[in-house]
């Protein structure tokens, strides 16, 4: 990284994107970090600046789970920040039972796709301001488990689900993760802003940390090598900083920086077309809101 760029990371305060976080630290950049406490902030700094001395890390606090929050968080950095480089979206949760939010939506539907969404509307004019610039979205290849997609059911869908169904549930929010990607991509060609989407692999991260015998199982797994997550976080990082993906957009990659085709509908334009028009109905008032509060140039 030859300048200092400015990379907006939420998710940064474990796992895959925490690691991310580390190495564009030590490649110079600024960190603007979302977390959801401020003793998460003071943690992840530390770890951070213990590996990169010296890093230039702002945090802004949002609970992804309140869309309120989220929105309000991206219209502050717009707002402080003159130009954004990168934005990845890392954020996820794997819950292994229905929560039901303060707006009656879903929380994985809420963390996992509604809030990145969100909080990539209100820095679109940003980062179009800003190009060359690029977008990175973590999905999963778990979406495979989706059993498909009907936008109009599956973002408002409350019912309850049991910890083996939530296999499905999650699939469905990774699928959407990647449709969304897809039709950002093409929303955005010819701007300067390139949009690509990733599956890191399987990893030993806290995503599962819901389990009872989630810590025993990472340290297992850890100790057998299995789910490094430095390997997802490296594609994070390649497709973010490296020169020849820069102008590249539109793809779905594997961990190991290979094209990937989706599962159906995710492949489709028209299914990836009704998915984001859908998604801006339900989010219309906040996006008109919280853009009117980014206070632009």
């Amino acid at each position: 990284m030859s300048a200092a760029k400015l990379v907006v990371i939420t998710g940064a305060t474990s796992g895959i994107g925490q690691l991310a976080a580390i190495e564009l630290a030590k490649k110079g950049a600024h960190l603007v970090l979302t977390a959801r406490s401020e003793e998460k902030a003071a943690e992840t700094r530390s770890i951070i600046e213990a590996q990169a001395p010296g890093a230039l890390i702002d945090f802004h606090y949002a609970d992804f789970n309140n869309l309120d929050q989220v929105g309000a968080a991206a219209a502050k950095i717009a707002s402080l920040h003159e130009r954004i480089d990168i934005l990845i979206n890392n954020a996820g949760i794997h819950a292994f039972e229905q929560r039901i939010n303060k707006d009656g939506l879903s929380e994985m539907v809420t963390v996992n796709y509604l809030a990145s969404w969100l909080f990539t509307d209100v820095l679109r004019k940003r980062l179009v301001n800003s190009s060359p610039s690029r977008i990175v979205n973590v999905g999963s290849e778990a979406s495979r488990q989706s059993g498909g997609l009907d936008p109009k059911v599956d973002l408002l869908h409350t019912e309850p689900f049991s910890a083996l169904g939530s296999s499905k549930v999650y699939g469905k929010t990774k699928l959407m993760n990647i449709m969304f990607s897809y039709e950002l991509a093409r929303q955005l060609e010819g701007t300067g802003v390139a949009v690509n989407c990733l599956c890191p692999g399987f990893n030993a991260t806290g995503l599962g940390r819901e389990l009872s015998f989630a810590a025993p199982l990472k340290w297992i797994l850890n100790t057998l090598n299995i789910g490094d997550p430095r390997r997802g976080a490296e594609i994070i990082v390649r497709l973010a900083n490296d020169p020849e993906y820069e102008f590249v957009s539109g793809g779905y990659y594997s961990v190991k920086a290979k094209l990937q085709t989706p599962i159906s509908p995710g492949d489709e334009p028209a299914s990836q077309h009704e998915l984001w028009n859908v998604t801006a109905g339900l989010l219309a008032e906040r996006t008109k809101r919280f853009n009117q509060n980014e206070r632009l140039d």
